[in-house]
């Protein structure tokens, strides 16, 4: 039976394929579950239909993350945090901290996001890797300095 599915299924395919599996395995998990429905000529054209809406979608998303991109490389980053000797952070900067300093400058990511290896201990210029989507990244250059 030739179904197409409407969510990605491990071992049988990814959302939006058209795919031939039994059909028991059909009848009694994939379109109970929502995982699929069948492959007529309706749903066919359909899924042509919303193919096209989703790739209009994806091309729109992903001009807004180059803009995205832009904004944020072209952004130098300063972020405060209190020193003691040799440069010495009491505490560290942390991808909450660079999170919430690029709220202040109007740009929303989430700190899951920012790719920093391991919190920031001490003072100086820095640059981190932001995902923005799955495969586009940015790159921000900070500057933590004392309060």
């Amino acid at each position: 039976m030739q179904v197409i599915l409407k969510a990605n299924v491990k071992n049988v395919g990814q959302i939006g394929e058209i795919v031939n599996v039994k059909d028991g395995f059909a009848r009694n998990y994939l379109i109970p579950k929502g995982l699929a429905i069948e492959a007529n000529t309706k749903n066919i054209r359909v899924l042509e239909f919303e193919k096209r809406k989703i790739e209009e979608l994806a091309k729109k998303a992903k001009t807004a993350a180059e803009n995205l991109v832009n904004k944020i490389s072209n952004l130098n980053l300063i972020i405060k945090a209190k020193a003691g000797e040799e440069e010495k952070l009491f505490g560290s900067v942390t991808a909450i901290d660079i999170s919430e300093a690029l709220k202040k400058e109007g740009i929303e990511i989430d700190k899951r996001k920012i790719l920093l290896e391991e919190p920031i201990k001490r003072l100086g210029s820095y640059t981190v890797t932001i995902k923005i989507q799955q495969d586009i990244t940015a790159k921000l250059n900070f500057t933590v300095v004392s309060e």
